[in-house]
């Protein structure tokens, strides 16, 4: 697990076929626990995968582990790293890991050879690793030595812990999801524009969540003019903070923007402003010149195949409803964060707008419910876009 540069081609690929093994109940309580680990890394491996691993022998737990920040350990090398430390052997073990062992020399050694010199006699994978260095190309290794290695337990689990991940290496694009927090009647706003708060904190707290666990945080350049926001995560602790960006169509930022704290800002543009440009990078902001889509605005399948050729996995846009309905019209959000307060606003600023009427309902874009959570008095919805999930399901190695 590792990463790389993704395919440049959209259409999402398959890399190897379906592992037919039977598992048992002691497989599956494992390999939860592996994934249990892997959530651990949630806010950390940016820009590789979230991977756990447990090693076990006649059913005890030896030693675990999961990815560290890029460079350091992977999942199956921290485990192998926490039985050393305890004095434990995992000859003749079973090691339990969410993504497939890795097979190339990155940043560190690869894992699948790690897990050879051991001696475990036997490996369980969640998810194949799509990364083109990868590929089956670690399963291969391991089987070659003679382990016993069995692929396909608690894949789908695997796959929402890196979604971004996998669509970047088979699809050459991130994973976008939409955050909106709104009223029951859809409002984001009273008609004097004023939001602070539609919901609370136990809302607010979950949304810094969700920040955290991108690799960027998107808006737009309407939400930056009017809020001036910092974009940044202060609810929930965590070691790193995500890039964030602006699609910012005629380069209209402030330069006084809260934004430019001195941590990176990714500023897209359709505008050649040379002179800004410069100025804004004193600031530590980038300015990322774009083409245009016919409507004049910012191209936005050429924004994210920019961010997934430059190691962008999640993508969490919050934003104005402008920028709300032009990703939804491009069909760009693969997810759908709602936070809904139990609140009627009546006339007020909405959470879509530029949508075009469908003439017919299959026509309209279509999510399918994923979850459903009470936080305080406010509800957290998630949807999915059902075909891009499927597709991806069909696109990683399971």
């Amino acid at each position: 697990m590792s990463s790389s540069k993704p395919s440049t081609n959209f259409s999402p690929r398959t890399t190897m076929s379906t592992d037919h093994a039977v598992f048992s109940t002691d497989d599956r309580h494992w390999m939860e626990q592996a994934l249990g680990l892997a959530t651990q890394s949630l806010y950390l491996t940016h820009p590789n995968p979230r991977v756990g691993c447990v090693l076990v022998r006649d059913g005890q737990l030896l030693a675990s582990g999961a990815t560290q920040q890029a460079g350091g350990h992977h999942a199956e090398a921290a485990a192998l790293a926490d039985a050393r430390a305890r004095g434990v052997s995992v000859k003749d073990a079973t090691a339990y890991v969410t993504l497939e062992p890795c097979s190339h020399f990155g940043r560190t050694p690869p894992c699948a050879d790690a897990l050879l010199a051991a001696g475990v006699s036997r490996v369980v994978v969640g998810l194949g690793d799509p990364n083109p260095l990868v590929a089956g190309a670690g399963i291969a290794r391991l089987r070659a030595a003679g382990l016993r290695v069995d692929v396909g337990l608690c894949a789908e689990a695997s796959l929402a812990l890196n979604p971004g991940f996998v669509s970047r290496m088979t699809c050459g694009r991130p994973w976008l999801w939409l955050k909106t927090a709104g009223s029951l009647d859809g409002r984001t706003a009273l008609s004097d524009g004023r939001s602070q708060w539609i919901t609370g904190e136990a809302a607010r707290a979950d949304g810094h969540h969700w920040r955290a666990r991108s690799s960027l945080v998107l808006s737009g350049i309407g939400t930056v003019t009017a809020d001036d926001p910092l974009l940044d995560v202060r609810a929930v602790q965590t070691p790193r903070q995500p890039l964030r960006a602006v699609l910012d169509t005629h380069l209209r930022i402030d330069e006084g923007a809260r934004l430019f704290n001195g941590d990176p800002v990714w500023i897209f543009t359709v505008t050649d402003a040379p002179e800004k440009a410069r100025r804004l990078a004193d600031k530590n902001g980038q300015v990322i010149q774009l083409p245009a889509g016919t409507d004049g605005r910012i191209d936005l399948p050429a924004m994210l195949a920019w961010l997934g050729a430059h190691d962008i996995n999640d993508v969490h846009v919050e934003a104005g409803a402008r920028l709300n309905g032009a990703l939804l019209q491009a069909d760009a959000v693969d997810e759908w964060i709602s936070y809904v307060a139990p609140r009627v606003l009546g006339d007020g600023a909405g959470l879509v707008q530029w949508m075009p009427p469908a003439d017919e309902l299959a026509q309209a874009p279509r999510f399918e419910f994923m979850d459903a959570v009470q936080l305080g008095f406010d509800m957290r919805l998630r949807l999915r876009h059902t075909r891009r999930w499927q597709a991806l399901l069909r696109a990683a190695p399971a």
